[in-house]
């Protein structure tokens, strides 16, 4: 049976949850899939599976760096294999900046790598006011504020079109 490994960097864990919805998908078409988180220090090693994707939160318009590090140290091997990109982001919620092409952290995020993705997604993320610390609510309320998002800070507000999502995991099982 095929395997697919899925490599995730999640910030406040709705990028996890986006990588399980793939799983499952990804799983209807008959792949084994494994989860990793990247601040475990996965190793990739060929023969080990049969397509990589990596999902990416941001905040505060950036992935986590180790995402970007993991990427080239292991550039070689990604692109010896089927492999995807996606990001998790709030801005994807408004519909001129939810697709890769048009989504402006997943394009900045691409020219400063030299990996190029064979399949790229971009999903909204989700906003849970009530679990961020002091400062990042305040941060996140002021950019949604600027951006005519939400701002009650009791609020959880999730963007994610989760069709979307399912399209992404059998366009990966297609691969």
């Amino acid at each position: 049976m095929a395997k697919v490994l899925i490599l995730y960097s999640t910030t406040d864990g709705h990028t996890i949850e986006i990588c399980k919805r793939i799983k499952q998908t990804i799983e209807t078409s008959g792949y084994r899939v494994q989860l990793q988180d990247l601040k475990d220090e996965p190793e990739l090693v060929p023969g080990t599976f049969d397509k990589v994707v990596i999902g990416a939160s941001i905040r505060y318009g950036k992935h986590q760096p180790l995402v970007g590090e993991f990427i080239k140290e292991n550039q070689t091997t990604l692109e010896g294999y089927p492999n995807a990109f996606f990001s998790v982001n709030v801005v994807a919620r408004k519909p001129e900046k939810n697709r890769p092409e048009t989504n402006p952290y997943l394009q900045k995020f691409l020219q400063k790598i030299d990996w190029e993705p064979q399949q790229l997604g971009v999903f909204a993320g989700k906003i849970d006011y009530p679990s961020l610390g002091f400062v990042d609510k305040q941060m996140i309320r002021l950019i949604m504020w600027i951006t005519k998002g939400p701002t009650d800070p009791n609020s959880i507000v999730e963007f994610t079109d989760w069709d979307k999502v399912d399209e992404f995991g059998r366009m990966v099982a297609e691969m």
